[in-house]
């Protein structure tokens, strides 16, 4: 097995492994010497000799032969290149597996720092670490080995589960609710006050109180500077597995389906749902009120303003299916020069009619 771990950086490297001890951690197939040493991993272009990387993508095939890596992860072994395989059904799975056998996160030491503060009416499950500066409020309950880093607050009354991680400055607001295995990355605010305003006869805004929770199911991670509001009335609920990226503004009653992926920049309005295994790249925007339905996938800096089709694939602003999207905007490069070709019919079409009109038989 791997040699006792040292500090590098902000990671843990577990000194090295044999390729054979890899491939059967893994589950992978191996061809190649089994018997050697691998350092680390590392992407294609920028492994070293002693290093494992990865080919999941075929169409990066040809820059195999200019890898300096002593062994690859691939879907089917390399022939005619010497260099050791771990043939796997899904590699780059298998990467960030791998990637785990080497690289761990530092990990503090279990308990209360004298600089943290937890209410006396807490409750705090066994091996949970709370950092310095950390402030867990009154009738919180968090469970088994919680990792709470500097700065960050629990407002009163949440309930988190098991193994729960909070980066520096992550915020969950009251009465918000967290399941087990939930990550949130730094500067994630869970809970804060959904944007909800009534205007006055006399045009000033009255706030409406926020009144509903935030929850986060089971196996939830949310990036850096996202935020995920209350609801007004009821909940605004990420379901299991789903995936949010930084700068994401999830508006209040909203829903994220199981295994959603949602990238950065994107914002959701209210009562917006996403079911389940949907994927909405950067930049997508939603209008409240809609439904995107399973399995759908929105592409890049799409503007959602109505529900979209289970299985769908759409693009553009207002959103419409990409394979008419791409023509769409593939004529729109050539407007002016059809533009420039109409002017020249038009002035061809004027031409002979004045040349035919000397011709006219009265």
């Amino acid at each position: 097995m791997a040699t006792p771990a040292t500090t590098c950086g902000t990671l843990v490297v577990a000194g090295f492994m044999k390729l054979r001890q890899i491939a059967d951690a893994l589950g992978c197939r191996l061809t190649g010497d089994g018997e050697l040493e691998i350092l680390g991993v590392a992407g294609m272009e920028h492994a070293a000799a002693g290093q494992l990387t990865f080919l999941a993508n075929p169409k990066y095939a040809p820059k195999v032969k200019h890898t300096k890596a002593s062994a690859i992860l691939v879907a089917e072994a390399v022939q005619g290149l010497d260099i050791a395989c771990l043939v796997s059904q899904n590699p780059y799975l298998d990467f960030a597996r791998a990637l785990a056998l080497f690289y761990q996160p530092p990990r503090p030491a279990p308990g209360v720092h004298p600089l943290a503060y937890v209410a006396p009416s807490a409750t705090l499950g066994a091996e949970c670490s709370i950092g310095p500066f950390a402030v867990v409020g009154e009738r919180v309950r968090i469970g088994r080995n919680a990792v709470l880093h500097p700065h960050v607050v629990v407002y009163e009354g949440a309930e988190i589960g098991d193994d729960f991680l909070a980066h520096s400055h992550a915020t969950v607001r009251e009465f918000c609710r967290i399941g087990n295995r939930v990550t949130l990355q730094n500067g994630v605010v869970v809970g804060g006050d959904g944007f909800g305003f009534a205007k006055r006869a006399d045009g000033t805004q009255c706030k409406i109180v926020q009144s509903g929770v935030t929850i986060l199911e089971d196996d939830v991670e949310i990036q850096s500077l996202t935020s995920i509001d209350r609801a007004t009335v009821g909940e605004t609920r990420i379901k299991r597995g789903a995936k949010i990226d930084s700068l994401v503004q999830v508006g209040h009653a909203c829903t994220v389906g199981e295994n959603n992926i949602v990238c950065a920049q994107t914002g959701l309005a209210g009562s917006t749902v996403l079911e389940r295994n949907v994927v909405l790249a950067g930049q997508v925007g939603s209008s409240g009120h809609l439904t995107v339905h399973e399995d759908a996938v929105v592409y890049a800096q799409s503007g959602i303003g109505g529900d979209v089709a289970k299985g769908a694939r759409i693009s553009g602003s207002p959103a419409f299916a990409a394979g008419d999207w791409l023509r769409a905007v593939t004529a729109f490069q050539k407007l002016p020069e059809l533009l420039r070709t109409v002017r020249e019919l038009k002035r061809k079409v004027d031409e002979l009619k004045q040349n035919a009109e000397p011709n006219r038989v009265p």
